[in-house]
């Protein structure tokens, strides 16, 4: 039996990105430990105003877990020095995580431990090929990667998209990246929706993620508003999401928008909630510039949303031959692809058949199973 201790710090209530990815891959490995033959450990760093509180708690989502290890330096504080510096007290962690076999990082940095074979995730390049899109936090992300791939054994990532980048920019070698792709929060017979103070009666065009420039949010309300004069088309536009990085613009966009009245923002929302609004929207638009994967399509084909994306990075690899591909840049041939499906209701059958099938392809259990494949690719089945 091997031992892995995997980071779970990016965990947190109200889960989203990579805390979502981490919450849910932890899930799925401690349900295989006994089939699989390997321990699961769960290491966690409190944030800075958690540590200078004292408060050197498990969140509720992980405290269930046993194999819990608490390290006593906050998260944000260990990586700039792990990024500015390499020391041999770094090694330290290594014993107190008990001396794992694996240890797994799960937030583009992994622990530098000596004995133990190091495994990162990094998610997608966007701080690196489009910097305007990410905040300073993120930009960051770049000399803590560089520095963490030195002592880095294996790299996982969630799309051959972003394999491509991480090889491409970061000079990494292919057979040291492994594709581990994501899954959808829902299964497609979802349990009998909640009772939600909405109007669906009338049709709505939808969108979820943060809101933020990457996300690209204001070319699709020009397109809602081009349909709009243009067609007059009788839908709503639902954004749901909470607010990100250089949000103002987009809410200065929908207040200038001659349809303004017809555009509602939700902010965050229950899973059940967004499931129902998946369930019962005409179209699902996601114009998104670049993604590491693109969850919230596989979660739209999931529940039955045809789908509207674009055509760039990882998003054709997620939505096969499922869904409608644009120019995230092209506001007409956005709103055109939105027009064909709400207008064709075969067109827009075919793409929801399509789109459970192609949603099939991906479950955690699988995320789970590929990522303890790559974890024996470094050690071997013999040393297990």
């Amino acid at each position: 039996m091997f031992k892995v201790v995997i980071d779970g710090t990016p965990v947190a209530p109200k889960p989203s990105g990579v805390g979502y990815y981490v919450a849910n891959l932890i899930y799925a490995l401690h349900a295989l430990q006994e089939t699989e033959n390997f321990q699961l450990g769960i290491a966690y760093q409190p944030g800075l105003k958690k540590w200078l509180r004292r408060d050197l708690s498990f969140p509720p989502e992980l405290s269930h877990y046993l194999n819990l290890c608490m390290l006593p330096l906050p998260v944000r504080l260990y990586n700039l020095l792990v990024a500015t510096s390499y020391k041999p007290a770094w090694e330290y962690y290594e014993q107190y995580l008990g001396n794992p076999d694996i240890v797994h990082g799960t937030n583009y940095s992994v622990y530098p431990c000596k004995q133990s074979l190091k495994v990162m995730n990094i998610y997608d390049l966007s701080f690196i090929k489009y910097p305007q899109y990410t905040d300073t936090v993120v930009k960051a992300y770049h000399q803590q990667i560089r520095k963490n791939l030195q002592w880095t054994d294996l790299v996982l990532t969630i799309s051959e998209s972003s394999k491509q980048d991480i090889v491409n920019y970061l000079e990494v070698e292919p057979n040291k990246v492994v594709v581990t792709p994501l899954a959808s929060r829902y299964i497609s017979n979802q349990k009998e929706p909640p009772v939600v103070n909405y109007d669906f009666s009338r049709p709505y065009l939808l969108f979820v993620s943060t809101l933020e420039p990457r996300k690209n949010i204001i070319t699709l309300i020009n397109a809602f508003n081009y349909l709009k004069q243009r067609y007059k088309i009788e839908h709503n536009l639902i954004l749901i999401g909470k607010k990100g990085w250089q949000y103002k613009p987009i809410f200065q966009a929908i207040a200038s928008s001659p349809w303004f009245d017809c555009i509602h923002h939700l902010d965050y929302l229950p899973d059940e909630l967004v499931a129902l609004f998946y369930a019962k929207a005409d179209v699902f638009v996601y114009p998104s510039y670049y993604e590491g994967f693109g969850l919230p399509v596989l979660e739209a084909m999931t529940l039955g949303a045809p789908v509207v994306t674009s055509n760039t990075s990882s998003l054709p690899e997620v939505a096969g031959d499922a869904a409608i591909l644009v120019d995230p840049k092209d506001v007409i041939s956005l709103a055109e692809a939105i027009l064909r499906v709400v207008s064709d209701r075969t067109l827009r059958n075919e793409l929801i058949v399509k789109g459970k099938a192609q949603a099939k392809l991906y479950s955690w259990e699988r995320t789970a199973k590929e990522t303890l494949n790559a974890y024996k690719t470094i050690q071997g089945n013999s040393s297990f």
